[in-house]
């Protein structure tokens, strides 16, 4: 693996297998948010058209085998309306203690929660910052900290020598506490802070032909850059969903696709064990 920049690279993971997922469902696919469980035996998956989905890995070893899922659930404003479509491009996933899941939003940018896959989205949150954000290019990520905060950042950050910037909502106060560094052409798809208290951040870089795929992380403070993960043009198709979670062995990375609905792509759930 290589990084620009001289930013220290932790020790390989080491790639478990990729599972392509298929549900015979015309709103199946577009996936950009996962949640997995602490033990990793279930999940919330979120698609870019305002869909959630949940679902149980079987596994043979370590290797996902199948999956049970349960239905596609719209997300709903009041009286069971779903969201329009300007409102419902949905990216970002995180899931609190409580259950409660929120979700970040990339066209009309902000925060929305609800209590359960089937229920009830509160209105949009957000925050003045988000103003001049590119349509279609902002709030892609989300992940919860150890203390309820949520950290958000735009797919782009306005010039290829800028940073992103991140965002954080704590007790209904936003803040921008750090930026995460921009080395070379990927671009931020997801996130999440694993049970080591560290931020992940999935990117993309998309090569014509298909899609590179890297991962990095951070602690809360922005600082302790590491290269987690990186890969060669077409290993995985376009990931953009991540989750961390640990087993006895230690921590897992789990990482679903975005199929953008074409036949020629795919929804692929990808793991890896993390070395260190």
């Amino acid at each position: 693996m290589a990084l620009a920049g001289a930013v220290p690279v932790s020790a390989d993971p080491i790639y478990l297998g990729s599972y392509e997922w298929t549900i015979d469902d015309p709103n199946f696919g577009g996936f950009s948010g996962l949640e997995v469980s602490e033990d990793g035996s279930s999940f919330i998956a979120l698609s870019d058209r305002g869909n959630l989905i949940t679902g149980i890995f079987q596994r043979q070893g370590e290797i996902i085998s199948s999956i049970e899922a349960g239905p596609i659930h719209r997300l709903r404003r009041e009286f069971g309306i779903p969201l329009d479509r300007e409102f419902s491009d949905s990216e970002g996933l995180a899931v609190a203690p409580d259950g409660t899941l929120s979700i970040s939003f990339e066209w009309k940018h902000g925060l929305r929660f609800l209590e359960a896959p089937d229920g009830q989205v509160s209105d949009l949150i957000t925050t003045e910052a988000f103003d001049n954000f590119q349509d279609n290019a902002s709030l892609e990520v989300l992940a919860i900290g150890p203390d309820s905060a949520l950290y958000t950042m735009p797919e782009r950050s306005g010039r290829a020598s800028q940073p992103f910037p991140v965002y954080r909502l704590l007790d209904g106060t936003w803040d921008q506490p750090f930026t995460i560094p921009r080395r070379g052409a990927f671009l931020p798809a997801g996130a999440d802070i694993g049970p080591d208290n560290r931020l992940y951040i999935l990117e993309r870089d998309f090569v014509g032909v298909g899609f590179r795929t890297r991962v990095r992380r951070f602690d809360l403070e922005g600082n302790g850059e590491e290269l987690v993960l990186e890969t060669g043009l077409r290993v995985h198709d376009n990931l953009e969903g991540i989750s961390i979670w640990e087993d006895d062995a230690g921590l897992r990375m789990t990482m679903i696709s975005d199929d953008n609905f074409r036949k020629f792509q795919r929804t692929e759930i990808v793991e890896y064990r993390l070395t260190d």
